[in-house]
């Protein structure tokens, strides 16, 4: 199984890294929820026959069709 990697640094809306540890700490387990859930519904979805690559053009279909919270 592959691992989906943290990233090493969080870019903040003005470029520079987020540095707070609590924010940090949020976004690293952000991440890691997200990508077991994206890994679950991938893995079931070609297990159940779905293309493998139309599951991922689905789920990236999903991801930049989120609205941006700034917007609500």
């Amino acid at each position: 199984m592959s691992v989906i990697e943290t990233p090493r640094a969080w870019p903040g809306a003005d470029g520079a890294p987020v540095s707070c540890r609590e924010k940090l700490k949020m976004l690293e387990e952000n991440h890691r929820e997200a990508a077991q859930v994206l890994r679950d519904t991938f893995e079931d979805a070609v297990l159940m026959g779905v293309d493998e690559q139309a599951m991922r053009r689905i789920l990236t279909d999903m991801i930049a069709a989120l609205p941006s919270p700034k917007r609500m």
